[in-house]
């Protein structure tokens, strides 16, 4: 079945190439994206992630275009649905780049979209049978500043990762600061559960600020679950009852060993059905 895509606001065949040797984003990764999840045909927490981009845009210094809103960017992502015939759930990438023009220094700060949307096979969060291997990533650490919370282009760090991953045939590698804190893995936030409290790097550590991190937050105090956002070592991990990781796409992944050490999966099992509650998801 043909696939579409939504450049700057025309949608054309998903085949049809759209980036120019000049495109900002292909030069420098001079661009932000968010990956949202549609369910029962509604993106889910768009305006946590639009608050991301927009702050993100303020961060690159990108102008903000006047078209830009909740009911613009859901009416779009809505259609694409819609055109790729996506009747449920999906998985929708949003790219605003700066427009081409200039070196590093560009001559413009206006920006272009594109979006993309596919249908996923799952019909709401589903839990990860087979538990998570992880490991830590020691290659290269990831620098603390106003630049780590955001969703940029420039991913070479994950990449990195992701590398490492195939190559130690883990689930998913451990991402470090320059201060050797375990702060994420390569798409996900991580948690950390001892004796029912949960424990997660707090994003002045260099952490993306997960939108799926922000809402299992505050389904764990709505559910009087206690959440401590400290700068996590190995210790912390090791002592843990439960690991899990969290993005916007899967929901909740559980990891089953870290190391020598083995992990259970309770506090998961009851945080993904009251996210699947809060999202209307049936499970």
């Amino acid at each position: 079945m043909q696939q579409f895509i939504n450049n700057n606001g025309t949608l054309i065949s998903a085949d049809e190439p759209v980036v120019k040797a000049s495109n900002r984003s292909f030069r420098y990764g001079d661009a932000l994206f968010e990956s949202i999840r549609i369910t029962n045909f509604n993106p889910q927490f768009l305006t946590e992630h639009l608050a991301r981009l927009y702050n993100g845009m303020k961060v690159l210094k990108m102008e903000t275009n006047p078209l830009f809103s909740e009911t613009f960017f859901e009416h779009a992502i809505l259609e694409l649905a819609q055109k790729n015939s996506i009747t449920s759930d999906g998985r929708v990438r949003l790219v605003v780049y700066r427009n081409e023009g200039g070196y590093y220094a560009p001559d413009t700060n206006s920006v272009s979209y594109l979006i993309e949307a596919t249908t996923m096979e799952d019909v709401g969060y589903v839990l990860n049978q087979k538990g998570y291997t992880v490991d830590l990533f020691n290659d290269f650490k990831k620098q603390q500043n106003a630049l780590s919370s955001i969703k940029s282009a420039n991913s070479l760090v994950y990449v990195l990762a992701g590398i490492a991953k195939h190559q130690l045939q883990l689930d998913d590698c451990i991402i470090l600061n320059d201060q050797s804190h375990i702060i994420e893995t390569i798409s996900s936030n991580i948690f950390a559960v001892k004796n029912g409290v949960l424990y997660t790097p707090p994003v002045s550590d260099g952490c993306v600020d997960g939108v799926m991190r922000k809402k299992i937050i505050e389904i764990a105090a709505v559910n009087k679950i206690a959440v401590y956002e400290i700068s996590v070592m190995q210790n912390v991990l090791l002592g843990a009852d439960e690991l899990f990781l969290t993005n916007s796409i899967n929901g909740i992944r559980w990891v089953v060993a870290y190391k020598q050490k083995r992990y259970f999966n309770n506090t998961s099992k009851k945080l993904i059905e009251k996210l699947n509650q809060l999202t209307g998801s049936s499970q």
